[in-house]
C-alpha cells in the first residue's frame, strides 16, 4: 500500500512516530490514502507487544510491508525520510526531534506540553540543521479558526475565560491549544482581573492573565469554548472534535508544506494563508 517513486511527482517519505496510538494510527492511514506521501516505517514504544507487526493490521487494514518498529534511530539511518510526525509523549518528542533534526529530517510534533527552554532549543538545532520543526497543538483547521475569531471580538471585550475539554488520557493541563489561545489573545489586548479570590484553585490556571479551565471526562476528544464578557452580553465560541479524523487535513497538509521551511515553526496557522 505504500506508494512508488514518480520522476514526475516525487513523494514525500515520512516515518510515524506514536504510529499505534490513536493519533498515529489515524495519520498512517491519512499518509498511505495521500498518493503525494510515501510512508517508509513506522515507530512504536520500546516494550509493546505489537512491535514486530504489520502497521496495516494494527490500523485495521491489509498488510502493508511496514512492520512496526522500536527504534526511531535505526529507522532514520535506514529509509531515510523527509518528515518524522510524532505523536509519542511529550518526554520523548523533544529528543526524536533532535534526532530527526541531525539526519537533516524535518520534524513535526503532535504532542504537547514542551516547555520554553525546550522550544528555544528546537529552534537552535532547526536553524543549524537548515530543516524546520513544526510545534502544532491543534490539527484541527476549525480549532485555528476559532483562534482567528477569537482575536476578532478581543478587539472589543475586556474579559475573557477560557474552557477546555479533552478524553480522560490526557495527561497535560492546561492543553496547548487553550495556551496558545491565551497567547494569541494577549497580543491582541492585555487582559485585567480584578477578581475577589486571585488565588483560588477553583478559579482555573492563568496563563498570559486569561483564566483557563481544564476538564478530563471519558466520552470526550478536544473541545474549547471562549467565552466573552461585557456589560449585559456575552459572546461564546466553541469548536469540538468528534473524531480524530478531523485532524488529518491539518496533519497532510503540514507534511507537504513543512519540506519547504526552515527553522522553528508554533503553531499550524503560520502554514495557512489566514
Amino acid at each position: 500500500m505504500t506508494n512508488s517513486n514518480s520522476p514526475k511527482n516525487p513523494v514525500i517519505k515520512v516515518v510515524v512516530a506514536g504510529a499505534a496510538g490513536r493519533m498515529g494510527q489515524e495519520t498512517v492511514k491519512a499518509i498511505l490514502e495521500t498518493p503525494e506521501l510515501q510512508l517508509v516505517d513506522t515507530v512504536g514504544h520500546s516494550g509493546s507487544d505489537l512491535i514486530g507487526k504489520d502497521i496495516g493490521e494494527i490500523i485495521g487494514l491489509k498488510e502493508t510491508g511496514i512492520k512496526l518498529s522500536d527504534n526511531l534511530k535505526d529507522s532514520l539511518h535506514k529509509y531515510k525520510p523527509d518528515v518524522l510526525v510524532d505523536f509519542t509523549v511529550p518526554n520523548s518528542v523533544f529528543d526524536n526531534s533532535i534526532l530527526a533534526l541531525k539526519n537533516g529530517v524535518h520534524s513535526i510534533i503532535g504532542a504537547t506540553g514542551l516547555t520554553k527552554d525546550d522550544l528555544a532549543e528546537l529552534e537552535k538545532k532547526a536553524n543549524y540543521s537548515g530543516c524546520a520543526v513544526l510545534v502544532a497543538p491543534n490539527f484541527a483547521i476549525g480549532a485555528l479558526l476559532l483562534i482567528e475569531a477569537a482575536k476578532l471580538v478581543a478587539k472589543y471585550f475586556d474579559n475573557v475565560e477560557i474552557i477546555e475539554l479533552h478524553h480522560e488520557k490526557k495527561v497535560d493541563a492546561p492543553s496547548g491549544t487553550a495556551i496558545k489561545t491565551a497567547q494569541e489573545l494577549a497580543k491582541v489586548r492585555k487582559f485585567d482581573h480584578n477578581e475577589l479570590s486571585p488565588n483560588s484553585p477553583a478559579r482555573g490556571e492563568l496563563r498570559d492573565n486569561i483564566r483557563i479551565h481544564s476538564l478530563r471526562l471519558p466520552g470526550l476528544i478536544a473541545h474549547e469554548e471562549i467565552i466573552f464578557g461585557g456589560v449585559g452580553q456575552t459572546v461564546t465560541l466553541r469548536h469540538d472534535t468528534l473524531d480524530r479524523s478531523a485532524f488529518m487535513p491539518g496533519v497532510i497538509l503540514a507534511i507537504k508544506k513543512i519540506i519547504n521551511q526552515k527553522g522553528l515553526i508554533y503553531g499550524l496557522e503560520n502554514l495557512l494563508d489566514l
